[in-house]
């Protein structure tokens, strides 16, 4: 197998899972695995390559990606990384002001006086200047967000919801690192796959002191993992549509080269943690974006489509919208 293949989760209406790799325009499916996270599990415990086993468990059964990726076959794609065992031990973060655009975009939300420098982009220039220490050097601390547990992961064409007690809704095209925690607490980074973090920006906006629950939103990620090392320069393209009319679109760039902070960095600061090196445990981690609709002064509606491509990352990331509105309500605590 070669080192950028592409695996996908399906479920169907029976609950049964399957991982499959992708070939255009089939979806091969794997034998003996039910999740990413199992496949991953016994290439660590029988200490054999990932893309070996991949080979040794490829079936004869193949389905056409076509009507799994257009919802119009029995078969659904789900999150492209999940904790299948428990979606509680499964911890959705992320890291901001990586890239430069997106820095601006924060230091205009919270700018107060003409000229002068926001924490925003304070952090994002402690990045630019010490972010990249070298190979095997401690560099500068990113900024850090707690999205929720694996609750909060949707596949491609599931609906993302912006709750009762929320302010707003916005795409945030990125991609996301995907990663095991192997029954010895060492972290293994399995892949990376294109991702929508999905935040509540008129909450941030606010007052920046709200960016901690203004990310405890749902977001998601797929619809394909890609087993590849590369994080160095990645193109992309990220679009809003309304009634399949055009909105908005920005031509994106993610990747070390266009980031404050080389990806050693920002993982080191992300596993120092005891906490995230827990065995079993499973991370999905957002390395920030460089354009949203939100700064370009959009206001999503429901029923709005938001699709993430990214160039070598496999299909694009397609969701939809969804505003509650139904009333608040108070939830009470019970005493015992």
């Amino acid at each position: 197998m070669k080192e950028n293949t592409r695996l996908v989760q399906l479920i169907n209406p029976k609950k049964e899972r399957k991982v499959a790799v992708v070939q255009e325009p089939f979806l091969i499916l794997l034998n003996e695995v039910d999740s990413v996270y199992h496949l991953v599990l016994k290439s660590i415990d029988s200490d054999k390559n990932i893309h070996s086993i991949i080979e040794g468990s490829l079936s004869n059964e193949k389905i056409e990606y076509d009507p799994v990726y257009n919802g119009t076959s029995e078969w659904a794609l789900l999150p492209s990384f999940d904790n299948p065992d428990s979606v509680s031990n499964c911890v959705v973060s992320g890291t901001g002001l990586t890239h430069h655009s997106s820095a601006l975009n924060r230091n205009v939300m919270h700018q107060t006086e003409t000229g002068t420098l926001t924490d925003s982009m304070k952090v994002y220039q402690w990045g630019i200047e010490g972010g990249k220490p070298g190979v095997g050097k401690i560099g500068i601390q990113p900024e850090w967000f707690y999205k929720g547990t694996g609750s909060i992961l949707k596949g491609h064409g599931d609906a993302l919801t912006v709750p009762n007690y929320g302010n707003d809704g916005g795409e945030e095209p990125e991609i996301a690192g995907i990663y095991i925690i192997d029954r010895k607490g060492n972290p293994i980074r399995i892949g990376f796959t294109t991702a929508n973090e999905f935040s509540d920006h008129v909450m941030e906006k606010k007052n920046y002191l709200y960016l901690a629950p203004s990310k405890l939103r749902n977001c998601s990620i797929g619809p394909e993992l890609v087993l590849t090392t590369d994080f160095i320069e990645l193109k992309g393209n990220v679009s809003v549509s309304r009634s399949e009319t055009a909105l908005w679109s920005a031509d994106v760039q993610t990747g070390e080269n266009n980031m404050a902070h080389s990806l050693e960095n920002l993982e080191y600061h992300h596993f120092k943690y005891i906490d995230h090196r827990q065995p079993l445990q499973a991370h999905v981690h957002f390395f920030g974006t460089g354009a949203f609709s939100f700064g370009a002064g959009i206001r999503l509606e429901t029923g709005d489509e938001m699709q993430v491509q990214w160039t070598g990352m496999g299909r694009p990331l397609v969701n939809t919208i969804k505003i509650e509105t139904d009333k608040e309500n108070l939830i009470h605590v019970k005493t015992l």
